[in-house]
């Protein structure tokens, strides 16, 4: 499990991010059109898994904006935004912020996603949501790089995984 914190005070994780070399696991996630996205939506296509708590969150709205903005630069790459907030709320939140060059998906119907990723809060204010974290899976569905943000209020490390692409 990772240790990491909020305002300084510590939570875990129920366990690690997969490891970077490894296949990356399976999902099964709803988009904001309520349809089912499982890996195998985006054979071929490089991923980057921004995930994070809650978008209605500073921190976590961030990141959705600035990998928009760094996402339309990118090319065979897709970003995927994840969370535990229902479909409606990230429908919403990219709708009113004109943000289209990610893609919003959930985890809220089973968790699945946070357990086989090894990143759902398992003590503090936040349990069973999804802890910050960044995955980056090459177009044969290697990981090539993670980041579990260390400080949940902090935003990732943008440029880390943009050159992990490289």
């Amino acid at each position: 499990m990772a240790n990491i914190t909020l305002g300084g005070n510590p939570i875990e994780t129920t366990g690690n991010l997969p490891a970077i070399g490894s296949t990356a696991p399976d999902f099964k996630l709803t988009a904001t059109d309520l349809s089912d996205k499982s890996l195998s939506d985006y054979n071929g296509i490089r991923l980057i898994l921004n995930i994070f708590p809650s978008v209605d969150t500073g921190t976590c709205a961030q990141s959705v904006r600035t990998f928009n903005e760094k996402a339309s630069k990118l090319n065979n790459t897709k970003v995927l935004c994840i969370s535990k907030d229902l479909p409606f709320a990230l429908a919403r939140f990219c709708g009113a912020e004109g943000l289209d060059n990610v893609e919003s998906l959930s985890d809220f119907k089973t968790g699945n996603f946070g357990k086989d990723y090894g990143l759902t809060f398992k003590t503090g204010p936040l349990e069973t949501l999804l802890s910050r974290c960044i995955v980056v899976i090459d177009t044969d569905g290697k990981i090539i790089h993670t980041e579990q943000v260390a400080e949940i209020k902090d935003e990732p490390n943008y440029e880390a995984a943009l050159k992990a692409l490289k």
